[in-house]
């Protein structure tokens, strides 16, 4: 070629790649095994730079560690079940499964043109049977160990989609997808025993060295320990005390009420003998179960008419209040309030005209609390008032400790740990989802599926006519067929389950499914023994809580049922969270002034600012939003393929910014990244014609590349992919201006390809073919530096005249002041100045700077 053509050699190489098929993974005895990892895409039907970025970092490492003779594993699945399937069932009339799979068809074969490094002989969908029927296969050994449960629960329910969602999908107390206002349900629901595992899933975060902080005390936070006080309010009717517990004791003296869930038995009791406690507790249940539900919902309250006998002062009665705001699945589902220090609590009793009595103020402080309840940090110290273990001036974690060792040794209270945890709830009452493996029998009741009866698959149709998704409900329950079955147990005539698993099951162990993805069971031990863990994993920081800690919870319980070694309880040995893809939003107003959204492809800029191609309007630039279709600020990466190359593509998002940050994606940034990539073919092909003869250059130059070798191998090793594009930058302009020979240029030139083959693999092996490497480049020996080229042997120091820089020179490290100086002040544009005079003084300071005094 005469010229730089990603469209001539990008499919060329992807070919080649193929052919010699370097990527497909296998066990070796001869290398050490590496196993990098990005997070799985949903199959919505288009990659985006978000894709393009992530999947583009794990290329990177491995194609890297495939240069430095690691045997790699690059896999490549997709996460398929779930809700947009059926809202795009709904919408169209079509299926979910041939909308999942029609998007999966179109995504690999808009991500393949990227030149990834993945192994595409593993590939799987978790819509696939072979995949669910192994989750089944796994619910039926969690179950027969303990690790799952069936119990009545009070859910977060969508009226409109019909179905149970986890609490991170209520959004603003609505319903993500459908957003109608999310009630509370009590349904019978299937339970993972999560809540089991919280130590020890918290302890073992300080053993993810590799993880971000930031990740870990989300996590952390998340799991909530907390140590508290468990103690019985006595009734003063005489009936069962009303157990609480509260993780700040110290505050027992400023208790205006005890509180109880609208779902503690005792409400319910009270439920069934009042219309009006109905009436009300049937009010709380239209509110979500979500924190935010209950932190920004209307405090409501009932109160009950019971009294009970504060624990320290037999003739300090208390009100016993239904209040919305209190959950049964968390402590006993009964507090007492301290609306001094607890806002939400201050909040109902300002709302119900219930006492608030401040139990300590700041040191420097002692105004009563009006309407923001004094809450500081448990660490701050502050002054008690009557406090009953005779305090003074303590901090809260302080007085807490006082406080459970007083009511210990009094006898009326014990400390209790509890987790913020909960048992994860997996039921979801939808089709597009992994059929929970269990039968209901009038005889036997609940019954495990055999395993040799698995997969238990989806109906695609109901008795030969298409499924009407715009019906709301679960298809599976109006399933003509479908649910009728045998008993596995007696053989009666019995019915399946209809509720599927939570989507979140299926990405918590796809990573195990990879090292055998064709196994008869869930894994295969020796592959797994081999392949785990995850050396390297990479996703986004929204999956930082529950996609993480539901993975790591089933590695633990698929080492309990034997499908993973005993190492691989913590499956993901180091965890990056990359950023963002974002871009300018370019936005008009209509006629009736709302918002208009316009493609970048449909706005020019001029001097800083943007105008609508088609009406030459001036649009309002956003700058640095996250790409959002609804805001069309997106930009399609098929189009800069098809423009640029993937190479381009490869180069300008890693090249912009940090990889933990947010990266920009502006025209100009990837027409500059484009040249640059033209202009080292360039380069290239002029050292490949070349035949200059060696000369003195060549060490310098070769240092130079010694240099790059060292800093982009650290570069690509620490993340810090920018900074390595950086150093390859400055290498490709050393390399231009060189004047060194052809062997020492070929050489430099061949090592520029090596380096800059994870980021830009298709220029590189081009480059490597042209200047006649041998082999691909993508599985030549990575490049190593040599440690005595990296230490220059000379330095430049400046030459000043009265204080004025005036030239420099390049002299051995180890010369004498004597001889420096000499050649100081024999630099033509010194003696230009001294004019043939002898200087007043000349200071050499060595390896900085010579000063010469006239």
């Amino acid at each position: 070629m005469s010229r730089y053509s990603a469209a001539e050699i990008e499919t060329k190489w992807q070919e080649a790649w193929n052919t010699a098929e370097i990527f497909q993974a296998g066990r070796s005895k001869d290398k050490p095994k590496y196993y990098v990892l990005e997070m799985f895409p949903y199959p919505s039907g288009r990659i985006h730079m978000g894709h393009v970025r992530n999947y583009t970092m794990g290329d990177v490492v491995a194609r890297f560690k495939l240069a430095t003779g690691h045997n790699v594993l690059h896999p490549m699945g997709w996460d398929a079940f779930g809700m947009p399937a059926e809202n795009a069932a709904m919408a169209s009339g079509g299926h979910p499964k041939d909308w999942t799979y029609s998007n999966i068809a179109d995504m690999r074969s808009q991500m393949k043109p990227l030149g990834l490094s993945i192994d595409w002989s593993r590939e799987f969908a978790t819509c696939d049977p072979e995949y669910y029927g192994q989750q089944q296969a796994l619910f039926l050994d969690f179950l027969e160990k303990g690790l799952v449960y069936r119990k009545n629960a009070v859910v977060n329910w969508d009226p409109v989609d019909m179905t149970v969602l986890a609490n991170e999908q209520v959004e603003n107390g609505r319903g993500w997808r459908s957003g109608a206002l999310v009630e509370r349900r009590e349904l019978t629901q299937w339970f993972f025993k999560i809540s089991d595992h919280s130590e020890e899933l918290l302890s073992a975060l300080d053993t993810l060295e590799n993880w971000p902080a930031k990740v870990r005390l989300m996590q952390e936070n998340w799991i909530g320990k907390s140590r508290g006080l468990q103690f019985g309010f006595e009734r003063i009717d005489g009936a069962e005390p009303i157990t609480v517990y509260t993780t700040r004791p110290d505050t027992l003296m400023g208790a205006s009420f005890v509180g109880i869930s609208p779902d503690h038995p005792i409400a319910k009791q009270l439920e069934a003998e009042s219309p009006e406690v109905a009436a009300f507790v049937a009010e709380c249940r239209k509110g979500g179960t979500t924190e935010e539900a209950i932190e920004t919902g209307e405090k409501l309250g009932y109160d009950t008419g019971i009294r009970v006998k504060h624990p320290l002062n037999p003739d300090w009665e208390l009100p016993v209040w239904i209040a919305n705001f209190i959950l049964m699945d968390y402590g006993t589902g009964a507090i007492f309030a301290c609306p001094a220090h607890d806002q939400r609590d201050l909040d109902f009793c300002r709302k119900y005209d219930l006492p608030v009595v401040d139990t300590f103020f700041a040191l420097d402080n002692d105004t009563p609390v009006a309407n923001e309840a004094f809450v500081p940090p448990k660490t701050e110290k502050v002054r008690w008032v009557n406090h009953f273990a005779g305090l003074t001036e303590a901090t809260g974690e302080e007085a807490i400790d006082a406080t459970v060792d007083f009511a210990e040794k009094a006898g009326w209270g014990e400390g209790v740990t509890k987790y913020r945890l909960r048992d994860w709830g997996l039921s979801r009452q939808r089709y597009w989802g992994c059929p929970i493996p269990v039968v209901h029998c009038e005889k036997c009741g609940v019954v495990p599926e055999k395993k040799e009866n698995l997969p238990i698959q989806l109906p695609y149709d109901e008795g030969g006519k298409p499924i009407d998704f715009s019906v709301p409900g679960n298809p599976l329950d109006r399933h003509p067929t479908w649910r009728d079955c045998s008993c596995p147990s007696c053989g009666a005539p019995a019915q399946r389950e209809t509720d599927t698993m939570d989507t979140f099951v299926d990405s918590s162990w796809y990573f195990a499914r990879f090292t055998a993805p064709r196994a008869d069971t869930p894994t295969d031990l020796a592959e797994a023994e081999y392949w785990m863990n995850v050396d390297q994993y990479i996703g986004g920081i929204e999956h930082a809580i529950l996609h993480l800690l539901y993975s790591r919870f089933f590695a633990r319980a698929m080492q309990i049922t034997g499908h993973l070694p005993e190492k691989s309880s913590e499956p993901f040995n180091a965890l990056f969270t990359q950023g963002m893809v974002t871009h300018a939003i370019y936005q008009t107003e209509n006629a009736k002034g709302r918002p208009v959204y316009h493609y970048p492809e449909q706005v020019e800029l001029r001097d800083g600012k943007a105008f609508v191609k088609d009406t030459g309007e001036e649009a309002k630039i956003i700058p640095s939003a996250k790409m959002s279709k609804s805001k069309n600020n997106v930009v399609d990466p098929l189009n800069i393929i098809s423009s640029y190359g993937a190479d381009t593509a490869r180069w300008f998002v890693l090249s912009d910014s940090p990889p933990e940050r947010d990266v920009e994606w502006t025209a100009s940034g990837a027409e500059a990244a484009f040249k640059h990539l033209g202009r080292v073919y360039r380069v290239a092909s002029e050292i490949a014609d070349s035949d200059t003869a060696d000369n003195s250059e060549d060490k310098a130059l070769l240092r130079e590349m010694h240099k790059a070798i060292h800093d982009v191998t650290g570069g690509v090793e620490s993340f810090g992919f920018n900074a390595a594009i950086a150093k390859l930058y400055a290498f490709t302009n050393t390399l231009a201006k060189s004047k060194a020979g052809a062997a020492a240029k070929r050489e430099a030139a061949k090592t520029l390809a090596q380096l800059m083959s994870p980021m830009t693999p298709h220029l590189s092996e081009e480059i490597w073919q042209l200047l006649d490497g041998e082999g691909l480049a993508a599985t030549a020996p990575w490049p190593k530096a040599d440690e005595s080229m990296l230490v220059d042997d000379t330095v430049t120091l400046p030459i000043q005249i009265n204080g004025k820089r005036r030239a420099e020179i390049s002299v051995p490290k180890d010369m004498g002041k004597a001889e420096v100086e000499k050649i100081a002040l024999a630099e033509h544009a010194v003696q230009k100045v001294l004019e043939g005079a002898a200087p007043k003084k000349v200071i050499v300071v060595p390896g900085r700077i010579v000063n010469v005094v006239i």
